[in-house]
């Protein structure tokens, strides 16, 4: 089966030994009953909080250690384009046999990663309930919310300086699907700098995410009297992995979303 590289993939022995440098992907191994296989992960990868507590640390999603990647003897790295530097998934693919590439970039694309997974370390059955039990929440997201008027947001990724998305990435897809419109940003980056001052007036919303950085309500307090917004502010914060973390956890964020989706048409959300 391919992956994202376009690189063929023949099954794995029971004995794989697993490497997950994306977060997200380390919690679907677990949800896939491969918690056994698990031999490594990054510092982010703190879901299912039980089931890695013991999983070696090899570092950050952008700087893991290649010698104690090296120590792990591990069969099976799995990276993402976007959260992992190529030249460390180079690197990696002088002592690792097997390195599993994947990109998602909208909701329907967790399906073929949950196939991808299950192939090749034998859980296809647990894929397809995943895939069932996505579907069932990607659908309900929609019909929650489809009645809703669209509006125009600006998602905040990071602070000082300030940054979000472009509509090519993973989060724009999410939030689109149900009504929310990342808006357009002038820059050939996907995750560019912007200024939030400039943009305000264009936006019906401003979410700050709570991750990567960790936005938190003092943060709304900070940029309400930034842009001097008078009477109701139009900045919420939303959760961070509901909207970035595809794999199992996307389930509940479709769950999460379409809540959110209506609580904030109703102003709702603070």
């Amino acid at each position: 089966m391919l992956d994202a590289a376009h690189i063929d993939h023949d099954p794995a022995s029971e004995s794989a030994r697993i490497v997950s440098v994306v977060p997200s992907i380390t919690e679907l191994l677990f949800d896939l009953d491969l918690a056994d296989n698990v031999v490594g992960r990054t510092g982010f990868c703190f879901h299912p909080k039980v089931g890695v507590k013991h999983v070696p640390k090899i570092g950050g999603t952008k700087d893991f250690d290649l010698e104690k990647l090296r120590s792990l003897h591990a069969t099976h790295l799995i990276v993402n384009i976007d959260e992992n530097p190529k030249h460390l998934v180079d690197a990696a693919r002088q002592f690792i046999p097997n390195i599993l590439v994947t990109h998602p970039l909208g909701p329907e694309d967790n399906i073929p990663l949950y196939q991808l997974i299950g192939y090749v370390f034998k859980r296809t059955e647990r894929a397809e309930k995943l895939t069932e039990r996505f579907m069932s929440a990607y659908r309900f997201a929609i019909s929650q919310t489809r009645e809703l008027a669209r509006e125009r947001v600006l998602y905040i990724i990071w602070k000082k300086p300030w940054m979000s998305i472009s509509r090519d990435t993973y989060i724009a897809r999410v939030l689109a699907s149900v009504g929310l419109d990342q808006i357009e940003v002038d820059s050939a980056s996907r995750y560019p700098e912007v200024d939030v001052k400039n943009l305000a007036e264009n936006v019906d919303h401003i979410l700050l995410s709570t991750e990567p950085f960790a936005f938190r309500k003092k943060d709304i307090q900070e940029l309400n009297e930034k842009l001097d917004f008078v009477g109701e502010s139009k900045i919420s914060l939303i959760d961070g992995e509901m909207t970035s973390w595809y794999g199992s956890r996307a389930i509940r964020g479709f769950e999460y979303l379409a809540s959110y989706r209506t609580n904030l048409a109703r102003d709702e959300v603070d």
